[in-house]
């Protein structure tokens, strides 16, 4: 019989599987209604697809928020009760925007839906830092998100595979029940992972001088800037792939298996990162991925423009430029947290805060451009990626592929 609250730690495969369930829901909350975009479109009466973006881009605008809330609160409260409040929030919350009927109402719950979604994106890595240091640490971390990158390869498929029994209300039910599945696990198994004594309350003060500590830094500021690019760049990706697949390929039901093949690229270039960059350094590796990355989409822009794309040189250059990226941004992250170790907590907070609300506000803004070519999207991602490596050329003081001595 469950004894509530629990009182141990699961056992490590089941801790790891609650880590990457709470982790998934994030991604879920994404992925599984790209395909249902066309459709919610219809159904609102809204004759600019353009703005079915704000969807997306509100709902990671809301993850920077409140992964700032959560973290700070969690902090203070312990982590159980915030991540338990957050998951029943996130599920109230979808309940409602599966009956919403206007595309207004439905952006602003979007955006406190992310808000909520950010307690399992936030918390459980805050909870394996608690419990767990050095190697085991490492091996939860690379587990869980083992499982958590599987997410985006079948989600665009789970949510058209809904949408072929319901319409798109459905997907948002289905994100309902996932949701409280969640909550009803780590309300049955995971124990409150932080003590009392180790608890503080929020202090402005403190994140003021971290705030300030961060923008008088060279390396966390400008390293933080290029990884709220890259995130810019992922909701760019995110944001136009249904229209592309919609009005340009003509191909909808092509979107899950090419998003599928993509991430798996992405999947490749985080365990090629992990397999070379101890070898190679973070700056080497990122430089190099970041002018890999501008290379291919300065190639796929000019193969769009002069009309040769098709699906298939399509999914090759855009996967080999997620694969890029995803190798920028964890680099990256890593350098803009070197300098901040005695702060950590607070300053990946406010970091993450930076690189979601102004890679979301810029994403965005990128997104209303959309007029029917595919070529705005490598273009977008050429334009950012340059933005990102003229932002490292200053903070390195124009020295590039080179490791500190």
């Amino acid at each position: 019989m469950f004894k509530l609250p629990p009182k141990d730690i699961p056992p490590f495969p089941e801790f790891v599987a609650i880590i990457a369930a709470c982790m998934a829901a994030t991604a879920l909350s994404v992925d599984t209604m790209l395909p249902a975009l066309p459709a919610m479109a219809a159904d609102f009466g809204i004759d600019n697809a353009n703005r079915m973006q704000l969807i997306i881009s509100v709902f990671f605008m809301g993850i920077g928020v409140g992964q700032f809330i959560c973290g700070t609160l969690s902090d203070w409260l312990g982590r159980r009760r915030v991540l338990l409040g957050g998951l029943i929030v996130y599920v109230l919350l979808s309940l409602t925007v599966s009956l919403v009927t206007d595309l207004e109402h439905m952006i602003l719950l979007r955006f406190f839906q992310g808000v909520a979604a950010a307690s399992a994106n936030v918390i459980p890595r805050s909870a394996i830092r608690d419990l767990y240091t050095g190697a085991r640490m490492a091996k939860v971390l690379s587990t869980s998100h083992v499982i958590f990158m599987a997410v985006p390869i079948m989600a665009p498929s789970l949510g058209q595979l809904i949408m072929l029994a319901f319409p798109w209300r459905g997907i948002f039910f289905a994100l309902t029940i996932a949701g409280l599945l969640v909550f009803v696990w780590v309300w049955l198994r995971l124990p409150e992972t932080l003590s009392v004594e180790q608890r503080f309350a929020p202090s402005p003060g403190k994140f003021l001088r971290v705030a300030r500590y961060i923008a008088s830094e060279p390396m966390s500021l400008g390293y933080g800037l290029a990884v709220m690019v890259m995130t810019a760049m992922i909701l760019c990706y995110l944001s136009m792939m249904p229209q592309i697949f919609e009005e340009v390929f003509h191909q909808p039901g092509y979107l899950g298996l090419v998003f599928a093949l993509c991430a798996g690229a992405m999947a490749v270039g985080a365990f090629t990162n992990i397999r070379l960059v101890e070898r190679l350094g973070t700056r080497v590796m990122s430089h190099r991925s970041l002018t890999a990355l501008i290379i291919l989409s300065t190639v796929h822009v000019i193969w769009a423009l002069l009309g040769y794309e098709t699906l298939i040189s399509f999914t090759i250059l855009q996967g080999l430029t997620m694969m890029c990226m995803a190798m920028c941004t964890s680099n990256f992250t890593a350098i803009a947290m070197e300098k901040v170790g005695h702060v950590a907590g607070t300053a990946a907070s406010l970091q993450g805060v930076l690189s979601m609300v102004g890679g979301g506000l810029i994403g965005a803004w990128i997104g209303q451009f959309w007029s029917g070519g595919v070529w705005l999207l490598p273009l977008a991602a050429m334009g950012l990626g340059l933005t990102a490596i003229c932002i490292i050329l200053v903070v390195e003081k124009g020295r590039l592929y080179r490791n500190p001595v």
